[in-house]
């Protein structure tokens, strides 16, 4: 098969209706909404979860949770991801997000203890879990808190 060879499959596409063009074409004078009533005015029609007036079943339901309105996100960083950063670095949020390792600081940066780390560094960030605090003091460097 060739770029120039490509269709649709049979019965893929569909061709729009065109109402209102002519009791010949089956769809004119009421254009296929029928005679009276809300759905055939202009405009006319009911709100999504709407039923007629019985009490709707999404008011029904009991609600469940709760969401809090102060939580906080953190941009997660694992330790073996800081191995491409030469020994004695300082690694900050500034220079993760520079170097495409976080697309954006959310509420904060928080380095978790997931693989190894080989080289000394110093760690600034807004949180750390307790393994990866241990595991760059382990391995000589220094985690400071923002």
């Amino acid at each position: 098969m060739k770029l120039h060879e490509l269709k649709p499959a049979e019965g893929s596409r569909k061709e729009r209706k065109r109402v209102g063009r002519g009791y010949g074409s089956g769809l004119g004078k009421t254009s296929g909404r029928g005679q009276k009533g809300q759905k055939s005015r202009s405009g006319g029609g009911v709100r999504p979860g709407f039923e007629g007036g019985q009490y709707p079943l999404i008011q029904r339901v009991p609600k469940r949770g709760f969401t809090n309105p102060t939580r906080k996100e953190y941009a997660i960083v694992n330790l073996a991801t800081l191995n491409r950063f030469a020994e004695g670095t300082e690694v900050t949020p500034e220079l993760l997000i520079e170097e495409g390792i976080v697309s954006k600081a959310k509420d904060g940066i928080k380095i978790l203890g997931k693989g190894q780390i080989e080289n000394k560094l110093t760690v600034k960030a807004h949180k750390f879990s307790e393994s990866a605090k241990s595991a760059i003091e382990a391995a000589g460097g220094t985690a400071e808190v923002i």
